[in-house]
């Protein structure tokens, strides 16, 4: 049986530290018919994820780990270690990184035999989130999730998380997320959603070949970072080489832009608050998980103010980063995000006896 499997907590006898390699390959779980909040259907809907760390006999160390926007998996994959920077350290936790549908790894336009492209119906923050809480469900008999944490789309989804199954996770991590998206966060999207609509080569979703949308590649790139970031580290006599290599990384990935639109058009629909007319307090009252809220003051993709606001009703202090990398101050600034993560995680872990002693 593959390390990591919902029954391999089962094998006590077996040196653990053998889990704690590489992680797991690719992993899919079925989730048949899977009916949206909006009425749709995925049909023969897939979960991609991988594991890392062992599950405990209780079950009560799992952590799940959603994609950020365009993210898979794999990606996450360079966040996960026992090593100081990390966020999830899988010789503590057992690390459930979930890749969101239309991520082109779980059921995606590009992905799906009976729904390809457009005919791929629309999702949201949420049935990415009720997918995720099937799997854990379903697959891992997971009652409590120890802890969700998220970057970015990850936080949208941890936030979604909180509000809706505030019963199932006993601890929530948004990095860079939002409760509800600002008015800057919906120029943006919808800037991208244009882009992509109205490219030449894209044709309503049926291309034969990939379009390559500059536009597209240069208007993300510019939210990344603050101008001011930008301007100290790529000269202006740099700028073609930059901009070439951004270029080169978006062929290299070879993201779909029908999966693409699927997330983008679900980051616009996300508002946690929907239900109750926007009311952020009364959203935030339906919480109970203790949360930990990471925001970057610079942030230019993933505007700050909601998420604020969203502790300032919780009543808890979040962890401010002013750095001008903005939205990336997970990787620029993982000294100031990692350690209060990974703190927060261990506070609320379980004391189990033996294998905690060695894990001091």
């Amino acid at each position: 049986m593959p390390c990591g499997t919902p029954r391999f907590a089962l094998l006590l006898a077996i040196p653990f530290a053998v889990c704690l390699a590489a992680g797991e390959a690719q992993q899919y779980a079925s989730l048949g018919d899977f009916r949206l909040a909006g009425g749709g259907v995925i049909r023969d809907c897939r979960a991609g994820y991988r594991t890392f760390g062992t599950l405990n006999e209780q079950k009560s160390n799992a952590v799940l780990f959603p994609t950020w926007f365009t993210g898979t998996s794999k990606d996450l994959e360079a966040l996960i270690g026992p090593e100081p920077g990390k966020l999830a350290d899988p010789s503590r936790f057992f690390v459930i990184a979930v890749d969101a549908l239309a991520n082109g790894v779980s059921s995606s336009p590009s992905n799906s035999a009976a729904q390809p492209r457009l005919r791929f119906p629309r999702v949201t923050i949420a049935d990415m989130v009720n997918a995720q809480r099937r799997l854990v469900q379903e697959v891992f008999g997971i009652r409590k999730l120890h802890a969700v944490i998220g970057i970015s789309m990850g936080g949208m989804q941890t936030f979604e998380w909180a509000v809706s199954h505030p019963e199932l996770l006993g601890r929530a991590v948004s990095i860079a997320g939002s409760p509800q998206l600002a008015s800057a966060d919906l120029l943006l999207w919808n800037a991208e959603l244009h882009a992509i609509r109205e490219h030449k080569d894209y044709r309503d979703g049926e291309y034969e070949q990939r379009p390559e949308i500059v536009s597209l590649t240069l208007l993300h790139h510019f939210a990344l970072v603050s101008p001011a970031y930008r301007a100290a580290v790529t000269p202006r006599s740099g700028f073609e080489k930059y901009s070439a290599a951004a270029r080169e990384r978006d062929r290299e990935r070879a993201f779909d832009p029908n999966d693409r639109v699927r997330q983008l058009e679900a980051m616009l629909s996300h508002d946690v608050a929907a239900r109750w007319g926007g009311s952020l307090a009364r959203a935030a009252a339906e919480v109970r998980a203790r949360m930990l809220i990471v925001v970057s003051m610079q942030d230019a993709m993933v505007n700050p103010a909601s998420s604020l606001e969203f502790a300032r009703l919780l009543r808890i202090s979040p962890v401010r980063v002013d750095a001008g990398c903005g939205h990336l101050v997970f990787e620029c600034a993982a000294e100031s995000v990692a350690p209060p993560v990974s703190g927060f995680l261990r506070e609320g872990l379980p004391r189990t006896g033996f294998f905690d002693d060695l894990l001091k």
